[in-house]
């Protein structure tokens, strides 16, 4: 009998565990709003910009839809009607750029398809090209030194 009392302990230890990494709603906004800070704070040339985007981060068979205004960034949970650009990267990776992602790293991601970006072509083709010459800028500083 003992040991029987035993098995639903561990399955809860077990469950409590696992439940462990999901991140609340509340999580997921200070995650995109530390996203979009440290983004900003490499690309300061975008902070003045006035833009609302849509994010989509995919999961296991999950989607969660946020709009993100800029400048701010006020985020909420929901659908970005009114979004002007849209982007889409899985969850893992998400967390990963957001967390400890640089410029190089949120490139890479849009170049080999871990994460994509639709919306008014102007738009894209202005957040691009400021970002290149940011990250031209940078490069010549290094090579200075």
């Amino acid at each position: 009998m003992a040991g029987s009392a035993e098995l639903p302990v561990r399955g809860a230890d077990c469950t409590a565990s696992r439940l462990r990494p999901l991140t609340s709603p509340s999580d997921t906004k200070s995650l995109i709003e530390t996203a979009v800070t440290r983004f900003l704070a490499e690309v300061p040339a975008l902070a003045p910009l006035k833009l609302v985007a849509g994010l989509e981060l995919r999961g296991r068979g999950d989607v969660q839809l946020y709009r993100v205004e800029l400048p701010g960034p006020k985020v909420t949970k929901g659908i970005a009607e009114d979004a002007k650009v849209r982007l889409s990267i899985q969850r893992p990776q998400f967390n990963d750029l957001a967390a400890k992602g640089h410029i190089r790293d949120w490139r890479e991601a849009f170049e080999h398809g871990g994460a994509e970006a639709t919306g008014i072509e102007q738009v894209l083709r202005l957040i691009v090209n400021v970002v290149e010459k940011q990250e031209e800028r940078a490069r010549t500083r290094k090579a200075r030194h």
